[in-house]
């Protein structure tokens, strides 16, 4: 038998020793009594490697300003044997997290009020970003297979352009929430009107090592064509280190000047321990990320058979990626919001799917990044507040 088939699972956590031991956001919001499946965050065991590495380094005082060109190094050498992408660490700049590190990239290549394309329904956080930055967001929606609507885009891009104006689309890939991966044929296409345009993409790529089988994931940047495009992304969605504050920004080749006028100020926010954290997950955890995508295929395939068997009308956008899917619940008259009257319900909290752009209304963001006990029980909830 091989090692990994003797070690526990990394999504069994009971869900007793959950509510006891995690106080998070996830845990922290809602009731006792109420099952958190909302925010992006999983209730796994940690990768033992991280916790060596965190743990050594508190243990000797090692808790000062980050240095961050090992990690920089790491993020490289796992995306060139993970997906065959390579560029050079040395061209990269590092951030917080992904999200700061789209605001400043979003002020680099666009003006103060100018246009900021997205496609819903898409990551909630994104619109956050977008009016904080002082930056407008136009939609351009996915179509209803949930993939890229490349017409749509084209005729936004220009649109949006019109009059010499800058623009920037912001990709999520894969995509939050319906979990499209989007092929290698369609990210081209996307950077050929894009640069058509003059439109700047930046990618956020957080959940790219949970694509699950037998889907493959391409990051942008590797792709002929994607020059001009800038890629964020980190450890914390796979790894679960959303606390161990670090991202990277990653320029194409015609970026790379561009990254250069970040002002050095805005590079340096890294956490230390983030740093160390990510730089083992990258370096020392992928056999626990391999596991840990191979029990979310499983919880993947739990979910959908029991929405399926206890949810008659609810539709499921099974994900090919992360650790997120997306509910359909329209035909069960719980209004705009059922998010809302699920929590109140049956005590299962899923995100408002309003938040996540138009398309929204209706549909629920649910996580099942958790142990298959804590699916069981949150879905039998669901359908004896419906029966």
């Amino acid at each position: 038998m091989a090692e990994s088939e003797t070690l526990p699972p990394v999504l069994g956590v009971p869900l007793d020793d959950l509510r006891r031991s995690r106080t998070s956001v996830k845990w922290g919001v809602h009731g006792p009594d109420v099952i958190p499946m909302w925010i992006a965050e999983m209730d796994s065991a940690p990768c033992q490697a991280v916790v060596d590495a965190v743990s050594a380094a508190v243990g000797r005082g090692d808790t000062g300003y980050a240095l961050t060109e090992a990690y920089a190094a790491e993020v490289a050498s796992f995306a060139d044997a993970e997906w065959g992408w390579a560029f050079d660490p040395e061209s990269t700049k590092r951030v917080a997290d992904v999200l700061t590190g789209v605001t400043h990239l979003l002020r680099l290549f666009t003006d103060e009020g100018g246009p900021v394309v997205v496609s819903p329904p898409v990551y909630n956080a994104f619109y956050d970003v977008i009016a904080a930055c002082g930056r407008r967001t136009v939609e351009a929606p996915l179509g209803p297979d949930h993939r890229l609507d490349l017409d749509r885009l084209a005729a936004v891009f220009a649109e949006v352009t019109a009059g010499g104006h800058r623009a920037a689309y912001l990709l999520s890939n894969p995509h939050n929430p319906t979990g499209t991966v989007h092929s290698p044929g369609e990210l081209a296409e996307l950077a050929r009107v894009a640069d058509a345009h003059g439109v700047r993409v930046v990618s956020d790529e957080i959940h790219g090592p949970l694509v699950l089988p037998p889907s493959t994931f391409t990051p942008y940047l590797s792709l002929p064509g994607t020059e001009r495009g800038v890629t964020v992304t980190s450890a914390s969605k796979a790894w679960n280190l959303a606390g161990l504050k670090a991202a990277i920004l990653v320029p194409g080749a015609e970026a790379v000047a561009d990254l250069r006028r970040l002002h050095p100020f805005v590079t340096f926010g890294a956490s230390h321990l983030g740093v160390i954290a990510q730089t083992a997950a990258f370096r020392d955890g992928r056999e626990w990320v391999h596991r840990l995508v191979c029990e979310l295929d499983t919880n993947r395939r739990l979910l959908s058979r029991l929405v399926s068997e206890q949810l008659p009308g609810v539709r499921l956008v099974a994900p090919e990626s992360t650790y997120l899917a997306w509910l359909d619940l329209r035909a069960l008259g719980l209004g705009d919001d059922p998010a809302a009257e699920l929590v109140r319900r049956a005590r299962v909290a899923l995100s408002s799917g309003p938040t996540f752009g138009s398309g929204g209304v209706g549909h629920a963001r649910l996580n099942f990044g958790t142990s298959p006990e804590v699916i069981r029980e949150a879905i039998g909830r669901i359908a004896a507040c419906l029966g």
